[in-house]
């Protein structure tokens, strides 16, 4: 059932005047979401027409934007991507760990994506598979799913990233499977005191080979003495490294992947209303206890979309990555070895072209009056935008 409310609504009404008030301040790739959300499933995609044999149904399907940051195409995504993921977990306790950086380098980190969510990412794969290396800990080579979440549930710019880890890891001769103690993974303060530091000394790295800017008020930062004494009270701080209790099984390790995976900043469902005072929605205050966690906000509509657009992602940027023994390179490898010393049976592959009179595979379109499988009976094909003619070069 389509919500009730959409942030897809909250452009179409605001965003001709906002965008024109923003001009020159929003970024290509910004501007390339605003669209995308604004004609999803819309006429301007294009469609089907379908017809129901059962019942005889029609109605009409537009087609999806299939943008990363569209709330309304991510469970699609997720489900295919948790499709592919399936045969890769092992029947071992999993972990949940958080890595997250402090507001500071938050703040720098909106002019600053790529560099640093790069480093977010390789920082916090190297310090699991450090940590866990260590025979004082674990003895053993581990892999880690890491997922890069930008926001706050109230859309603030607040960058970390989710690691889903396998308890154990396989022994440096491969030879044995070498599992964590049960419900303890990895000493959390630990963790969070080599990713401070090696944090720290990449972030100084990219600082002295020129990859970071400086905007505004942090515009003195490009000193490298001035950046130093703005680093030296965040090798102090404490930095935010979280672990949770393991996963109830792969069920629960399956239904946490779908949710979290393909995230975007806000979901359709937590839109409450839009009208003359802005945008209201829920949000959860992690500062407050029980059900007082539970609030609802109120945004005027121009800094709604100013937060929404806070987590456009560089283009090309994965926010999903694999490291260690579940790294692209190997991974298949190393999954059967794991499965071979935990005494698993080998997953076998299904047959591409396998019989589909077996009820495996769906129909692409169901009838929401009988749950027939619909037919294609037309196409609608996309609108496209009229462009204005090339303006004439002016020869001085």
């Amino acid at each position: 059932m389509r919500p009730a409310l959409e942030v897809a609504d909250i452009f179409r009404v605001h965003d001709p005047a906002w965008r024109a008030a923003q001009q020159g301040h929003l970024s290509l790739g910004q501007l390339k979401v605003m669209s995308a959300i604004e004609q999803c499933r819309s006429a301007a995609l294009g469609g089907h027409v379908l017809h129901c044999p059962a019942c005889a149904h029609d109605e009409i399907a537009y087609n999806s934007c299939r943008n990363r940051h569209c709330p309304k195409c991510q469970a699609s995504a997720a489900k295919r991507w948790l499709e592919a993921r399936q045969t890769e977990l092992l029947p071992v306790d999993y972990y949940h760990v958080v890595f997250t950086l402090p507001e500071p380098i938050g703040a720098i980190a909106y002019t600053n994506k790529a560099v640093i969510y790069r480093l977010l990412f390789e920082v916090a794969a190297e310090t699991l598979r450090v940590i866990a290396a260590d025979p004082k800990h674990l003895g053993a080579r581990i892999g880690a799913t890491l997922v890069l979440h930008t926001w706050g549930s109230a859309l603030t710019h607040h960058p970390h990233v989710h690691g889903i880890v396998p308890g154990g890891g396989l022994s440096f001769d491969g030879e044995r499977w070498v599992a964590c103690k049960p419900g303890f993974f990895l000493p959390v303060r630990v963790l969070s005191r080599l990713f401070r530091r090696r944090f720290l000394e990449e972030l100084e790295r990219a600082h002295r080979t020129g990859q970071l800017q400086f905007f505004g008020e942090y515009a003195p930062l490009v000193d490298a003495a001035a950046f130093a004494d703005w680093l030296a009270p965040l090798r102090k701080c404490e930095w935010v490294v979280y672990a949770k209790r393991p996963f109830a099984g792969p069920a629960a390790v399956r239904a946490y992947l779908s949710r979290y995976t393909h995230r975007v900043a806000i979901s359709n469902s937590r839109l409450i209303a839009l009208d003359a005072r802005g945008v209201t929605f829920r949000w959860k205050d992690y500062r407050a206890a029980g059900a007082t966690r539970h609030k609802t906000m109120t945004l005027g509509a121009d800094e709604f979309m100013r937060r929404f657009l806070l987590h456009v992602l560089p283009g090309g940027f994965h926010r999903i990555r694999h490291y260690g023994l579940i790294a692209n390179t190997g991974r298949r490898e190393n999954l059967a070895r794991a499965r071979e010393l935990l005494h698993v049976a080998p997953i076998v592959s299904a047959e591409p072209n396998a019989d589909a009179s077996a009820g495996s595979v769906q129909p692409t379109f169901v009838c929401p009056d009988c749950g027939a499988a619909m037919i294609i009976v037309d196409t609608l094909a996309r609108k496209y935008l009229i462009r204005a003619p090339p303006q004439p070069r002016v020869v001085p």
